[in-house]
Order: C-alpha cells, then structure tokens, then sequence
C-alpha cells in the first residue's frame, strides 16, 4: 500500500513539474494563474500522500495551509487583472 501512495504522489509531482513550465513559459498571464492553481492541487494531493504513507496526521494541516494559499492567490490575480481593483472581471466599465 505505501508503494502505491509513492508511486501515486511521484505522479502528482510530475504534474506540479509541468506547472511550474507553464508558470515559467505562459504566453498570458491567465495561463500562468492556471499553472498556478495545478501547482497548488498538486502539492495539496502530494503533501496528503506523502503524509499517508508515513502515517503523519500533521500532513492535513499542511495541505490546508497550501489550499488556502492557492486560493488567496486566485482572488490576488483576478483582483489585479480588473481595471479597478473590485474583483469584477464581467462588470462593463
């Protein structure tokens, strides 16, 4: 069962890898929010196996912390991308 649980996380950080790429390379900036938000459901799922595998408990506290982050991030961008700041990227101006 750990195998699996490894192999499984090995597979995660592979996906995090070719985020990180698209966060390198983009072309736009959404692009690169994107690789983003796959970097931070990459680490949560790999943070949550790793800590199954050892059997440390204190690695869902970690993976909260990462999902947190991630999200705060997604609502920094799209605060930023609006012509005002108001977080409102349909609104007409």
């Amino acid at each position: 069962m750990t195998t699996a649980l490894l192999l499984a996380a090995l597979v995660l950080l592979g996906s995090v890898a070719v985020a990180f790429w698209r966060i390198a390379r983009g072309p736009t900036e959404a692009d690169r929010m994107l690789g983003a938000q796959l970097a931070g459901t990459g680490g949560i799922g790999t943070v949550l196996l790793l800590g199954a595998a050892a059997g440390e408990p204190a690695a869902i506290d970690a993976a909260l912390v990462i999902a947190l982050l991630a999200a705060f991030g997604a609502i920094a961008f799209v605060k930023a991308e609006t012509r005002d700041g108001a977080g409102e990227p349909e609104e007409d101006g």
